[in-house]
């Protein structure tokens, strides 16, 4: 019914802060992690199979997952991912952004012919 009190033993073993400016400790960091890497991969699974991006950062994408699957301590998990994990959260939701942005754009036909000469050069 109610939450259990905090221990003095509890509070020193929680992190306060990630010595970064304006980046906030995430209290659940291994779910985060689970989380954004789940959508990433859903993300990437839109972009055409041939794509080199697709196939590096899926590549990428599931090892970092397996991680945060297979380690439960925090400290552990801040040394395989190489950062702390709030740091490590901040790359994945940029990359998931970008991931975003390459399924709307590139991989759309032109909307008109280029030039005929556009890559000849010199002119």
């Amino acid at each position: 019914m109610f939450p259990q009190p905090i221990s003095a033993f509890t509070v020193g073993l929680l992190k306060k802060t990630t010595d970064f400016v304006g980046l906030a400790v995430c209290e659940n960091p291994h779910e985060r992690l689970r989380i954004l890497y789940t959508k990433s991969l859903d993300v990437l699974e839109q972009i055409p199979k041939n794509a080199a991006y697709r196939k590096y950062t899926k590549q990428i994408t599931n090892k970092k997952l397996s991680m945060v699957k297979i380690e439960s301590d925090d400290k552990k998990l801040d040394q395989l991912q190489g950062g702390q994990l709030e740091e490590v959260i901040l790359q994945v939701e940029n990359e998931l952004s970008l991931a975003r942005k390459m399924y709307r754009k590139p991989w759309k036909p032109l909307v008109e012919e280029p030039p005929a000469n556009q890559w000849k050069w010199p002119v």
